[in-house]
């Protein structure tokens, strides 16, 4: 079954549907976007993920994106896609046409939204750390930028290693995030994931640990990752996943018992809650 489309409020084949070639999201990465989860044909944490659209879009100084259009719009897609068990929902928000360098254009944004079943993630993570430091000061710190080059060479460099997901560092030599999702330790036996300040996304996933499952917030250096006592990552689509291996350092389980509570208490609360 080919399921439509959504491009400023029109449904569409995917056939026939297209965006400017001068689009700013397209020439310059000038743009921001979300990845929501479906189960059973619902969205998950939608009200959050469109919060965090409009917050990316004001910090990047873009025209606010009409998230009640978005919303409608991923409505009648999930109405007529297939009521997968896993699916993911992607909205793009751009400046929409512009001029061939920086300054942006007058012609108005450009939103998408795409729905597409999403296979499970493997039951644990084997990660690799990359030698490129994120920038936890940048103007794009902490933006869910459609300026994804660096992630796309860091997830290529991680995979032609071994790993299924690259992990950065930041400037201060701490731990930050990973390509699409945040981290959590567990080190002393505290459940710890770097703070914002540090330069990561503030994944919706990652809030939800923190508030249902009493993670702290701390500056952890890098190193601690490969003498963690267990650790884990989290993104809307893999929810918490054990990591196993950091490069050619085996974790001493995986899951471990605060990770595995962590993964219980998630999937409790989630299912009790698709919107929390």
């Amino acid at each position: 079954m080919t399921v439509p489309v959504w491009v400023n409020g029109e449904i569409l084949d995917p056939a026939r549907a297209s965006v400017s070639v001068f689009d700013h999201g397209l020439m310059v990465g000038d743009g921001v976007f979300e990845t929501i989860k479906i189960v059973n044909g619902v969205s998950f944490a939608l009200t959050r993920h469109l919060d965090r659209l409009r917050l990316s879009a004001r910090r990047m100084d873009l025209p606010e994106p009409d998230t009640d259009a978005i919303a409608d719009g991923i409505g009648q897609l999930l109405a007529v896609a297939p009521a997968w068990p896993l699916g993911r929902i992607r909205v793009t928000y751009t400046s929409g046409p512009g001029p061939l360098g920086s300054d942006r254009g007058d012609q108005g944004g450009t939103s998408v939204v795409i729905v597409d079943e999403q296979k499970p993630f493997p039951g644990t993570a084997a990660v690799t750390v990359v030698p490129w430091p994120r920038n936890e000061r940048g103007a794009l710190s902490g933006v869910k930028s459609t300026s994804y080059g660096d992630n796309a060479k860091a997830l290529a460099f991680a995979k032609a290693r071994g790993g299924g997901e690259a992990i950065f560092g930041n400037l201060a030599g701490n731990l930050c995030e990973g390509t699409g999702s945040n981290i959590f330790i567990v080190r002393d036996g505290r459940l710890i994931t770097p703070t914002l300040e540090a330069g990561p996304l503030a994944g919706v996933t990652r809030a939800l640990v923190v508030e249902w499952c009493g993670a702290e917030e701390a500056d952890v250096p890098l190193q601690a990752l490969y003498e963690a006592e267990e650790a884990f990552l989290t993104s809307t689509t893999r929810d918490v996943q054990p990591i196993k291996l950091v490069d050619q350092t085996t974790l001493p389980v995986a899951p471990g018992p605060i990770t595995a509570k962590a993964m219980q208490v998630f999937a409790e609360r989630s299912a009790a809650d698709l919107d929390p």
